[in-house]
């Protein structure tokens, strides 16, 4: 008797959750809406009823987002000022009290229902989306390798030494996106590096890894907050191992770009002997740079 009435109860919720996806899509007509973004920055007009993130980005405001609207990642965070409705269960263990407080809100899980105003970073108005092909790809060591991009539309990137871009790879669902950070130094403009660890059923590794020469890629960015202190007589002491080396390499390259005599130490971490890579050009580099240790 009991086994029958679970299975009543279930098969009950299961039918409602159906009957309430199907309301959802076909009978919920919102209309059209307009997006104010930054107090009139920027402005824009969509059909109501998807999520705010595919809004942005339909409109070419790509915010971070590592898993693509599934509200795990906690990374597209944007204030709303007016026009989200309430908060949502799925949204609160990514906020703390003060963003709750302040409007903060997860895009991927906020519906466009109705007329809305949003803030974001102003720098994320200038993420750019990329199309590349891949122009190199290096083994490093057993479960790493360097992976080069050119450039194609646009051409050219500007970004800081830390930021990092997010590449989109094919998965079971969809395309997803992964960040990865840029290991090439801010001075070569038509090109994205990466170094990238794979991880066993990891989706985006998974499909940087297999990778070929001439093959096209599309990523957006460049994204991360991390600001390189530009006082040369300040000290960088760089620490790092494995994949963790991509934002390092950067740092380290464009910092002797531009400031030749600063002082910088690395100190590279691995388990192993074969865990080292990039020993050579470093050695090179301390040789040029006497700073450099």
């Amino acid at each position: 008797m009991n086994v029958m009435a679970l299975v009543v109860t279930t098969g009950v919720f299961v039918g409602l959750s159906v009957w309430f996806l199907i309301a959802e899509r076909y009978l919920a007509n919102y209309g059209k809406c307009t997006i104010k973004l930054n107090e009139g920055d920027k402005l824009f007009e969509l059909n109501g009823g998807g999520t705010l993130l595919s809004a942005l980005y339909e409109n070419k405001i790509f915010i971070p987002s590592a898993f693509g609207g599934k509200g795990s990642c906690r990374y597209c965070k944007v204030t709303v000022v007016e026009g989200g409705g309430p908060l949502l269960p799925t949204e609160t263990p990514y906020l703390t009290r003060a963003e709750r407080m302040s409007g903060v809100r997860l895009a991927c899980q906020v519906k466009v229902k109705q007329d809305m105003e949003i803030k974001i970073p102003e720098e994320l108005l200038y993420v750019q989306e990329f199309q590349a092909r891949v122009s190199g790809v290096k083994e490093l060591t057993r479960d790493i390798k360097e992976v080069t991009f050119e450039l194609i539309e646009p051409n050219e990137i500007s970004h800081r030494p830390g930021q990092y871009v997010q590449v989109r790879a094919p998965g079971p669902d969809g395309i997803v996106t992964r960040a990865y950070s840029i290991s090439s130094p801010v001075y070569e403009k038509n090109i994205v590096q990466l170094v990238v660890r794979l991880v066993p059923g990891g989706i985006g590794s998974t499909y940087i890894h297999n990778l070929k020469e001439g093959d096209p890629v599309s990523f957006t960015g460049p994204y991360g907050e991390f600001r390189l202190n530009e006082d040369p007589e300040v000290e960088n002491v760089c620490v790092g191992g494995g994949a963790g080396m991509a934002p390092i390499r950067c740092i380290i390259y464009s910092i002797f770009h531009r400031w030749l005599e600063r002082s910088c130490w690395l100190f590279f971490g691995c388990r192993t002997t074969k865990d080292i890579f990039y020993m050579e050009n470093y050695e090179e580099l301390s040789k040029k740079h006497t700073n450099f240790k």
